[in-house]
């Protein structure tokens, strides 16, 4: 059953963190949650270009099946158990290296994930879709981290052609996670089957893949999905997910906590969400979030 959508027009994110606080940080309690990784999030903790876990990386082959090979990125720490995974394309023509400063990021803050090469730069949406799946399966089957992977807790990701190939994967296999495409490009703009939390974020001034006949219209039209959120960053263009910004990795390890982690803790951070500063121009959800 779905909850009541909230949309609000809000002026941004960076002070909206600061305002969050510590104080509404949530006590960490493991034993209600055997997925929950690292100490109680802050604004601060969030924001930062690095979390808890050391990390280490790993090239993968391009003769691996189903995709174009890439890089892994994963915790090195054995101690804490298993770790939720996220495969992640590049957009059309782009290389992993485009979006390569998100790997280290998610895995410190305790995700495996899998930053793909795509088989041919011109792979449409459906066939990066296709691919992510490939990846996950490949990471919790034969990858060097496959024993530090939880099969259960797999997400996808990507910018551009791969954010439409995020939504292509979601609607595929509904047992994933999550979702977040990046300035999603695709030529279906209706996704009512999907029923996997999705955060689309877009760029108010993105020309390639605007957000009137893009981001927006997915979002709305994902009627099945349990949860969903559209942020929509300020004056950004359609390539702001290659450079390292905070307003998109805070929403995506926040989401990503929440869903692939059941860490509720994290929720402060997506409801109400992003407020207050000069870098969102639109937040909509359907809070309060169920995790």
């Amino acid at each position: 059953m779905h909850l009541p959508r909230i949309t609000s027009l809000l002026a941004g994110f960076a002070l909206a963190v600061a305002l969050t606080g510590t104080a509404l940080a949530s006590p960490a309690v493991a034993a209600d949650n055997p997925f929950q990784r690292g100490p109680d999030p802050t604004s601060t903790s969030i924001a930062a270009s690095r979390g808890t876990f050391a990390v280490t990386q790993s090239t993968i082959s391009s003769l691996v099946p189903g995709f174009g090979g890439g890089i892994i990125y994963y915790p090195t720490s054995t101690s804490e158990g298993t770790f939720g995974a996220v495969a992640i394309s590049p957009g059309f023509t782009a290389r992993w290296s485009s979006l390569s400063w998100l790997g280290p990021r998610l895995a410190s803050f305790g995700f495996v994930v899998v930053g793909i090469e795509t088989n041919s730069v011109f792979d449409q949406p459906d066939s990066r879709g296709a691919q992510l799946l490939a990846a996950l399966d490949w990471a919790v089957n034969s990858s060097p981290a496959a024993s530090r992977i939880d099969r259960n807790r797999l997400a996808v990701a990507g910018h551009s052609m791969g954010g439409g190939g995020s939504l292509a994967a979601a609607n595929a296999r509904p047992s994933l996670q999550a979702a977040i495409p990046l300035a999603p490009w695709h030529t279906t703009k209706s996704w009512p089957g999907i029923r996997v939390p999705t955060l689309i974020i877009g760029g108010e001034s993105d020309t390639v893949a605007p957000v009137a006949t893009h981001s927006e219209p997915f979002y709305v039209s994902m009627f099945s999905a349990p949860e969903k959120a559209y942020l929509e960053l300020n004056n950004a263009s359609h390539f702001f997910p290659q450079t390292a910004n905070v307003p998109q990795a805070s929403m995506m390890i926040s989401w990503l906590k929440a869903f692939v982690d059941n860490d509720t803790r994290y929720l402060q951070f997506l409801c109400p969400g992003p407020t207050g500063s000069v870098s969102t121009e639109e937040y909509r959800n359907t809070c309060p979030l169920t995790v």
